[in-house]
């Protein structure tokens, strides 16, 4: 079965269709440049357009960089703050008439990196961390989603969150080599480390490609490895989501 897959973030909206079966995309991988500022009616319309480039008719899965909960944002992320308790499936509905199923987007990329990616067959609790513009993640136990963990929300020593320290938007703004950049996502994952214990951490995001880069800057004992998938998690994720609510 095929279904499309959009991803939503604070730099680009991106979107494909998806064979669920296999995790492929079966057609190209269009990308829009988020709005600025990004308002709920200006990403609808990207969506539209994105919707309209694929010739695409069906349901259609969304991820979001926020905290979701049955559709509705409850936060607003690295959006603008009009995004706070939007009805995001109503909102696209209303613009685009295709049936709408959203969920996070750290939660829909680890959704695909355990079906598909290097959290095949994982038991115990897995955390994949998505690094991008902002710092996502996924928790699973036995291969069951726990949603809505934020943990790039928690603080850090400086009093900020984590995710302005360690996302791949604060290496940039802050031109970090990735000798420093490494020691941020340690600094960061060592905390996970020391208080959940989980069994493997997996990294993605566009980031994750440039792994070797900065792993020999890490000093955890839990395995950390990249998901496999890069960049296109979040649009296979969402897929994948749709696919579950409208059986």
């Amino acid at each position: 079965m095929e279904l499309l897959g959009i991803d939503i973030g604070g730099s680009g909206i991106k979107g494909a269709i998806v064979d669920v079966e296999t995790g492929k995309l079966v057609s190209e991988r269009i990308r829009i440049p988020t709005p600025q500022p990004a308002k709920p009616k200006a990403v609808a319309k990207v969506v539209q357009e994105l919707i309209n480039d694929l010739n695409w008719n069906g349901p259609v899965g969304v991820c979001f960089p926020t905290v979701i909960k049955n559709g509705k944002a409850l936060q607003y992320g690295n959006l603008h703050k009009s995004w706070k308790n939007k009805q995001i499936d109503k909102l696209f509905k209303e613009c685009c008439a295709n049936d709408f199923y959203v969920l996070n987007d750290a939660d829909s990329a680890a959704m695909a990196v355990m079906k598909f990616g290097a959290g095949r067959d994982k038991k115990g609790l897995v955390i994949t961390i998505t690094i991008g513009t902002g710092l996502g993640s996924g928790v699973f136990y036995n291969g069951q989603l726990l949603p809505n963990f934020e943990l790039g929300r928690i603080y850090g020593k400086q009093g900020d969150i984590m995710e302005s320290f360690a996302a791949d938007s604060a290496r940039k703004r802050e031109d970090l080599n990735y000798k420093e950049f490494g020691r941020r996502i340690n600094f960061f994952l060592t905390h996970l480390e020391q208080t959940m214990r989980p069994e493997i951490f997996i990294i993605g995001g566009g980031i994750s490609k440039n792994l070797d880069k900065f792993e020999k800057y890490l000093t955890l004992e839990t395995p950390v490895i990249p998901a496999q998938l890069l960049n296109d998690a979040g649009i296979i994720g969402a897929a994948m989501f749709a696919l579950e609510n409208i059986k």
